[in-house]
């Protein structure tokens, strides 16, 4: 029999449940990088061109990020465990035909499967954990395990992916997915229970505005497609396009939203500062999460000489910093204002960013990922404490749609960080390798070869395979030299970002939440809010 417990805490049975959520999220997040090794073997057996590679790769985070106001939305209306249940469905079926596709065109419809079923699991697995936890204390807890959950998925994508690769064929990181969704059909009914929103105040419901959902959908797919090509391409007219089109449109729902009885995206709750500045937070954290990931991975396979799975592993040494960092930004805010607590995550996080500036081709392997566990650990904590603070802001009924907009926010800031750091890396690799490289080196290489040297340093690598081995180390020696100093500056640029989100935290976050967190929901089920755009201060319980 399950222990008593004081009345508004969680027992046994809610961490349980917990633990069967935290499943589908880890796979989420884990589908996001799960493709980075496998890729290799899906171009020999499928053949696809080099366009539909490069939507195998990004149609499920299209997918995603565009339907998680949607998704978020709809939980809060038919409830939310029962779109878990439904995405866990979706989810597991796309799995199994993304593992026996037969074309490069299937699988990417079917990765657009995988986008839908996760876009259902993202949000609601963090609304749901707002109506599980009522305890202050407890939920922060409950958030802190969510946040770690999904970094560390993202983490352990390119591990799984690899160990799975070394013996079976590539659909094999699709199939692993089957037992967590089988296990989730099953338990969740059981352990997590319903929650939906309410009518409005006159009793009535508005139907589903699906035009709405068509515009948050097709606005953030046309913008962030427009900030991934332009990182690719730099300017051109296609990439500009989209992100007016995906600007227009989003000022389009905005607008409609003002309107609406029962808006997807409650207003109101994001231009309060407790809400909202979380939201904005979390985007920055994501811009340098995001946009230097590429740069580690590639600097241990490419620079340092490891073998991709080597470097899978290696690469999980600063993730395994969240153990660190999380508990302590949770007690810290016992005794300090989140707010202070969010700036020196941030700033911890740059102080790492600032040492990766000094890695050079012949750093040592741990003074690489001392760096990187030191900015992980401190976007991590400040991500942990946005998240617990947006979360707690947001009105139970509305659990679903302020989650969605937290993870909405969270693809945007991780697009733009590729976006511009990529960006930033590439152009000061493209400078260097121009005027480094021997031009006897460069007439020696046909005309396309020679543009993929001065490109990336993967087609650097490339082309010194086909030149005489002298010449060949040269290319690589000059490329590597070129793209360490690319990543220096892109740090550099991370770096800047995190002093802005810790002054940012320091001067508008302060003050919303309080120094301790109060026990249960003392606000009630709207949440309460404060004059001026700001939430009750900390005797209601809600931001704790």
């Amino acid at each position: 029999m399950e222990k008593s417990h004081t009345p508004g805490l969680a027992g046994r049975k809610e961490w349980i449940a917990l633990g069967v959520l935290m499943l589908p999220l880890l796979l989420v997040s884990m589908d996001i990088s799960i493709l980075y090794f496998a890729i290799p073997f899906v171009s020999q057996d499928l053949e696809p061109s080099a366009t539909q590679q490069l939507w195998i790769l990004d149609m499920y985070g299209f997918v995603l990020a565009g339907l998680l106001i949607t998704m978020g939305a709809l939980g809060d209306r038919i409830g939310r465990r029962k779109l878990v249940l439904v995405g866990a469905a979706v989810f597991g079926a796309a799995s199994v035909a993304a593992a026996y596709a037969h074309s490069a065109d299937t699988l990417i419809g079917v990765r657009a499967l995988l986008g839908l079923g996760g876009a259902a699991l993202m949000p609601s697995t963090l609304a749901l954990i707002r109506n599980l936890f009522h305890d202050a204390r407890q939920r922060g807890r409950a958030v802190t395990i969510w946040t770690g959950v999904m970094t560390t998925g993202i983490s352990l994508g390119p591990v799984v992916s690899g160990l799975l690769l070394e013996h079976f064929w590539w659909g094999s990181v699709f199939l692993i997915n089957l037992p967590a969704m089988a296990l989730l059909l099953v338990l969740v009914p059981f352990l997590v229970p319903e929650s939906r929103s309410g009518a409005d105040p006159e009793g009535t419901r508005e139907p589903f505005d699906l035009v709405s959902a068509a515009l948050s959908l097709t606005a953030l797919l046309t913008f962030i497609y427009g900030v991934k090509e332009w990182a690719r391409h730099g300017f051109a007219p296609v990439p500009a396009l989209a992100l007016v089109v995906g600007l227009v449109l989003g000022s389009v729902f905005v607008r409609r939203q003002k309107r609406l009885a029962q808006p997807m995206i409650d207003l109101e709750l994001l231009g309060r500062r407790a809400f909202g500045g979380p939201v904005f937070a979390n985007v920055l954290a994501m811009f340098a999460t995001v946009g230097m990931a590429v740069f580690l991975t590639q600097y241990l396979q490419s620079v340092y000489g490891l073998r991709p799975f080597e470097a899978a592993l290696w690469s999980l040494v600063p993730a395994s910093s969240v153990i660190v960092a999380a508990p302590a930004a949770a007690l810290l805010t016992q005794r300090t204002d989140r707010a202070y607590v969010m700036g020196g995550g941030f700033l911890f996080a740059a102080a790492g960013f600032f040492w990766m500036t000094r890695i050079d081709t012949d750093s040592a392997l741990w003074f690489c990922l001392t760096a990187a566990a030191i900015y992980v650990g401190g976007l991590v904590a400040a991500m942990t404490l946005a998240n617990e603070l947006a979360l707690g802001a947001a009105p139970p009924e509305r659990a679903g749609s302020a989650a969605a907009v937290l993870e909405s926010g969270q693809e945007l800031g991780g697009a733009l960080g590729m976006a511009v750091l990529g960006s930033v890396g590439a152009a000061i690799y493209s400078r260097e390798m121009a005027d480094e490289l021997p031009a006897d080196v460069t007439a020696a290489l046909p005309g396309g070869v020679a543009d993929a040297v001065r490109e990336t340093l993967g087609g650097a690598a490339a082309a010194a395979a086909r030149l005489p081995e002298e010449d060949g180390a040269g290319v690589l020696a000059v490329a590597r030299d070129a793209f360490t100093h690319g990543m220096g500056l892109a740090s550099l640029g991370a770096g800047v970002v995190m002093v802005g989100a810790a002054v940012f935290s320091f001067v508008v976050l302060r003050g919303t939440a309080g120094r301790t967190a109060s026990r249960g929901d003392a606000g009630g089920e709207g949440g309460g809010g404060a004059e001026g755009g700001d939430l009750a201060p900390v005797q209601t319980g809600v931001l704790e």
